[in-house]
């Protein structure tokens, strides 16, 4: 019996790869025998060596000829993909939405909900049956969140990307989900402006923290794996309980009041 999710023979691109939840995925994908391609806008040859193998491809995914290239010479390279993982995002400003500005709109979507467009537009014409899409969206694009506008808009946007993709592709059994969740401890989730934000989920979080990278490479493993056929369309919290109500210290604190 084969290895279960393993990705061996698999070609994998993963932007936003050099660091945070793309550089936990591309390390975790690696050991599981993909051969990975890493976007991202910086330089990359340390990011290599810290995973032990690899390619890695400069990219801003904001820029549509550049996805475009990264595709084409991902297929030149390897004749295929087989797996794409959208991880590259950012969230620009924390303020509430009268305060926002059109410049914080389109930063975050040029970012977060453009580079997933061109990179499943620019992608998906190099998959074969049995290819997977997985992009990570947030729990803030499905149930919203204060002083997070701009961000919260882009990654709702990515959810309906996500399902549209995935009815257009489903008959070429490509599989397009998405992964939504709560603030991950990553350089992002950590940047200035953000504190609030923090506190505010470690008491509204059942399990009483903000999730590691590692914990969402593990579900974009489950993901991308030919084990999980019959997976699409799907936007899939991971929020340590946060969807499903009120932590008893949240309530707690409320019902005190």
């Amino acid at each position: 019996m084969s290895n279960f999710f393993s990705l061996e023979n698999k070609v994998a691109v993963i932007t936003g790869g050099s660091s945070g939840i793309g550089l936990s995925t591309a390390k975790r994908f690696y050991l599981a025998g993909a051969t990975i391609v890493i976007a991202a806008r910086r330089r990359g040859e340390k990011v290599l060596q810290e995973i032990g193998g690899g390619h890695y491809i400069q990219t801003d995914v904001s820029i549509e000829p550049q996805v475009e290239e990264l595709m084409k010479m991902t297929e030149k390279k390897y004749g295929r993909i087989d797996a794409v993982v959208n991880c590259a995002g950012i969230n620009e400003g924390y303020d509430s939405l009268c305060n926002s500005s059109y410049s914080y709109f389109m930063k975050n979507f040029k970012v977060n909900t453009l580079g997933v467009f061109y990179s499943i537009k620019y992608s998906a014409p190099y998959m074969k049956k049995g290819g997977a899409i997985i992009n990570i969206a947030s729990v803030a694009g499905i149930s919203g969140v204060p002083y997070l506008g701009p961000y919260v808009a882009s990654k709702s946007a990515i959810i309906g990307i996500t399902k549209t993709a995935a009815l257009e592709l489903g008959d070429r059994n490509i599989r397009v989900n998405a992964i939504c969740p709560t603030s991950v401890d990553t350089p992002m989730a950590h940047a200035r402006g953000g504190k609030q934000q923090l506190a505010m989920e470690k008491t509204a979080v059942p399990l009483q923290r903000i999730a590691k990278p590692e914990e969402i490479a593990a579900l974009i493993h489950f993901l991308a794996a030919s084990d999980c056929g019959f997976i699409n369309g799907q936007a899939i919290n991971v929020d340590g309980g946060y969807s499903a109500g009120l932590s008893i210290p949240a309530f707690n604190a409320l019902s005190n009041t």
